[in-house]
């Protein structure tokens, strides 16, 4: 069985950091392209962030520099680091595994706001 628990998310101030875990059981991290969504309220959800089996990273505009996808292969673990936060990323954060279907955690809030 696949399992994908995020955790990290939480209130901060506009400018502030987070970094969000996805711990993965029942696949290898390291042998699947995973990645990070966001759904904000009344919007649908849209992709943020994603690494390859070789390791490379992919951001959507609005991110990059700001946000870094990495994981901890001794660990199974996927993270996201958010450094300069804007009230914009304020949404439900998502892990996602790719294999021959999609798998999802139950996500984690992240609000921005002073």
């Amino acid at each position: 069985q696949v399992q994908l628990v995020e955790s990290g998310g939480g209130l901060v101030q506009p400018g502030g950091s987070l970094r969000l875990s996805c711990a993965v059981s029942g696949r290898i991290v390291a042998l699947n392209t995973m990645g990070w969504y966001r759904q904000a309220p009344g919007k649908q959800r849209e992709y943020v962030a994603s690494i390859n089996t070789g390791g490379t990273t992919f951001y959507t505009d609005s991110v990059k520099g700001r946000f870094t996808i990495s994981r901890d292969n001794t660990k199974n673990t996927l993270y996201l680091q958010m450094n300069g936060l804007k009230i914009e990323d304020t949404a439900v954060y998502y892990c996602n595994l790719a294999d021959v279907r999609d798998y999802w955690g139950q996500g984690t809030q992240v609000t921005v706001s002073s």
